[in-house]
């Protein structure tokens, strides 16, 4: 009789204990991502998963388990982004995610992470409505607010702009949202309330940019300020110098991809913008490790985006080590307490928000390649 309990019992654990979070593959701990692997956005989401890649490489268990990476491609669709974070919950098992390129793509997966109560570190999206009132998603970037400050001032002091026309995706909730912090900053620093001589807006897909160019250069603005997906910026770039606009145009983070300037060609020559880490910028040691790791794996130099990805994860797993088991809400608080973790992009702290205080560099197009400028301390 005892041994038919017996019998029954591990029965039910055959069948309960896979289903329990992060136990897939006997006691594995599963790491998330979701990432646009497709689409628009495919070469940010796979510059990420670069660096996150490499970093479960060089650092494969934590507490002596395996780390076990799952990636589902949210496709640059939102919809898409909230049906994987649901796949990696439900069907993968998963303790903690990672992701996403794209402040659109994290908001809607992030919708999905809060209801189920799953940890998010995000990498690169910078809009602030990403953590904000989402107890569950951190991220290990700056944010837009001083993304926007930081090329407002980059115009003013460095450019002497005057005054600046802006081009926005207004389907994008990164470029809507940049433009705005960006508009602020510049009118305050230059505090002229009219400094920012226009606002043009163009929609997700769009190819021709004529009309916007054309509004623009008859209002003669001293800089351009186009925030947007790098192959819009940069088909909206060539077709600016080809109606022989040579204002200077600056744009934030995600222009910074090879695409940018295999689109924009010697168009893009000299575009300006800020982004979260360039390997030209003097290193501390966990940078260099990273460095040197990357270019031995890839033949190249990392970018912003592999770095974030690989300090994504590292954060993870340093919550892991820090709650000292691998279970969501464990995890969860202790990434509040993250402070002062050396990552790849810098030093990391999270702030009341879950936003790291965070550096940014400024890069420039030259000579078709993206050139290390300055680096700017929050302010």
């Amino acid at each position: 009789m005892r041994s038919n309990k017996l019998i029954a019992i591990l029965v039910l654990l055959a069948v309960f204990v896979p289903l329990l979070p992060g136990c897939i593959g006997g006691g594995d701990v599963n790491i998330g991502v979701y990432e646009p692997m497709t689409g628009s956005s495919a070469a940010g989401g796979q510059m990420t998963y670069e660096g996150i890649q490499l970093a479960n490489e060089l650092f494969p268990e934590v507490l002596g388990k395996k780390v076990r990476l799952f990636l589902e491609d949210n496709k640059t669709d939102k919809s898409e982004a909230a049906n994987a974070v649901a796949r990696l919950i439900d069907q993968k098992k998963v303790v903690a995610i990672i992701g996403s390129y794209g402040s659109s793509l994290s908001i809607a997966g992030g919708n999905v992470a809060k209801t189920k109560q799953i940890p998010v570190v995000g990498c690169s999206p910078t809009n602030p409505l990403v953590t904000k009132g989402n107890d569950f998603y951190f991220r290990v970037c700056f944010i837009d607010p001083f993304q926007g400050r930081v090329m407002a001032k980059y115009a003013i002091d460095n450019l002497k702009a005057k005054t600046a026309a802006i081009i926005k995706n207004v389907q994008d909730d990164y470029a809507v949202g940049l433009a705005n912090y960006f508009k602020e900053a510049f009118i305050s620093l230059t505090k002229d309330p009219k400094a920012v001589l226009g606002e043009l807006e163009y929609n997700t897909g769009d190819q021709d940019f004529t009309a916007q160019l054309t509004k623009t250069a008859s209002l003669k603005p001293d800089v351009i300020f186009a925030p947007g997906n790098y192959g819009d910026s940069a088909l909206m770039i060539r077709q600016a110098r080809t109606l022989r606009i040579t204002v200077p145009f600056l744009g934030g983070d995600t222009w910074e991809a090879p695409e940018f300037m295999s689109i924009g060609k010697e168009a893009v020559e000299g575009a300006t913008f800020s982004t979260h880490y360039s390997v030209q910028a003097a290193p501390i040691d966990a940078s260099k490790k990273f460095v040197d790791a990357y270019k031995k794996k890839f033949n190249k130099d990392p970018n912003a985006f592999a770095a974030l990805g690989y300090d994504a994860y590292m954060v993870i797993l340093e919550a892991i080590r820090v709650a000292g088991k691998a279970e969501p809400l464990a995890i969860k608080d202790a990434l509040v307490k993250t402070k002062g973790f050396k990552g790849a992009t810098g030093t990391i702290t999270m702030d009341a928000n879950r936003d790291a205080n965070k550096s940014a560099v400024i890069l420039q197009v030259k000579g078709g390649k993206f050139q290390y400028l300055t680096t700017v301390e929050p302010f």
